[in-house]
């Protein structure tokens, strides 16, 4: 009797580990299977186009939504394995979760990787780089030519100013002109919009350009958008880093003596032209009316003309003392400058003239 009672217990004893042992190597076969990539690139090549997908997750989007929605484009191998990773992520890390955006994954990666990918926010990014002295017009035409959107959409989106958001913005402003701070941004997918492009412009100048006016304004007499829009000038005018700050003291000087600032950049801007070497402005569109004309009308023109970089705005600022009135441009990007109007005629007489001689020489 004895015997038997031991015979049994030994069975069951030796069961319990053997079919526990079982299950778990059933288990941990089929999590190797699952959570392996649905394409192993060591066993056949993998054609071109499955080597990624590109998955948008929206915000608020369920996990286990996630997981079928990677399962339903070939991404994983199984939804019940991306339920338990995720569950073991969350043990890991209560704080986490997976974030919505937009992800480039491969079939060829493992479930592990594509859920980290996810987890840590790791999503598709779209860069652009805004040059100094660009406006609006040619960032609009910029984000068209690139696929992001129409510039119809950006030029509306920059005339509905968010002062609500933004309250150190000029009043009446017409739109962003001159705010959209000049720089290189890294946005994701789902965050290139007109609307969020022109915000996160504006929150670089809010950032970079503007502590500089608060800290300083008791220096100047510019408000705030006599500044930018003086910065805005200055910044397509100068060409050699050097004469930044002493084109801004012309101007300066100019201003405090109420003569026009005769600027080609603001006649350009409100004609929607550009001049070139071969073709400068003509005389016809220099006394053509407008409020941009800074050759008819006296003082600053009623919005920056373009977007200012750093240097331009601490020049604005911080203009050289100088008695230049007048300056003109040479062909090399430098500027001849001059006291008096005779001076600075003789000098674009001078100019013409090499420029005619270098033509004849060409040909």
């Amino acid at each position: 009797m004895a015997t038997r009672h031991l015979s049994k217990g030994l069975f069951y004893l030796l069961l319990l580990p053997a079919t526990a042992g079982f299950f778990g190597w059933q288990s941990w076969r089929w999590w190797s299977w699952a959570s392996a990539p649905p394409l192993a690139t060591e066993t056949r090549a993998v054609p071109a186009q499955a080597q990624t997908v590109r998955l948008q997750i929206l915000q608020g989007t369920p996990t286990q939504q996630i997981g079928q929605d990677l399962e339903s484009v070939g991404l994983i191998r199984s939804a019940l394995a991306w339920q338990l990773w995720a569950r073991w992520l969350a043990l890991r890390s209560s704080q986490g979760g997976f974030q919505a955006g937009t992800y480039e994954l491969s079939p060829t990666q493992p479930l592990r990787s594509i859920a980290t990918k996810i987890w840590l926010g790791d999503s598709v990014q779209s860069s652009f780089t805004i040059p100094e002295g660009w406006s609006i017009r040619q960032m609009a035409a910029y984000f068209e030519s690139q696929g992001f959107f129409k510039a119809d959409a950006f030029l509306a989106a920059t005339s509905q100013i968010p002062t609500g958001r933004y309250p150190w913005l000029p009043a009446k402003l017409p739109l962003a002109e001159g705010f959209l701070y000049p720089d290189t941004y890294q946005l994701s997918a789902e965050q290139i919009t007109p609307q969020i492009v022109m915000e996160k412009m504006l929150d670089r100048f809010e950032q970079v350009a503007l502590p500089i006016y608060q800290k300083q304004s008791n220096q100047t007499q510019l408000n705030l958008l006599e500044w930018v829009t003086l910065a805005s000038i200055v910044e397509k005018e100068a060409v050699v880093p050097q004469e930044r700050s002493l084109i801004a003291g012309v101007f300066a000087q100019r201003l405090k003596q109420g003569i026009p600032l005769g600027a080609d950049p603001t006649v350009e801007y409100g004609l929607n032209v550009q001049q070139t070497p071969d073709q400068p402005l003509t005389l016809t569109q220099v006394r053509t009316p407008s409020p941009y004309n800074t050759y008819i009308n006296p003082g600053l023109p009623p919005t920056p003309i373009a977007s200012p970089g750093l240097a331009s705005l601490q020049a604005a600022l911080s203009p050289a003392p100088t008695s230049y009135l007048y300056f003109v441009a040479r062909y090399d990007g430098t500027h001849v400058f001059s006291r008096t109007l005779a001076e600075h005629e003789a000098a674009q007489a001078a100019i013409r003239d090499e420029r005619s001689k270098g033509a004849k020489t060409r040909n």
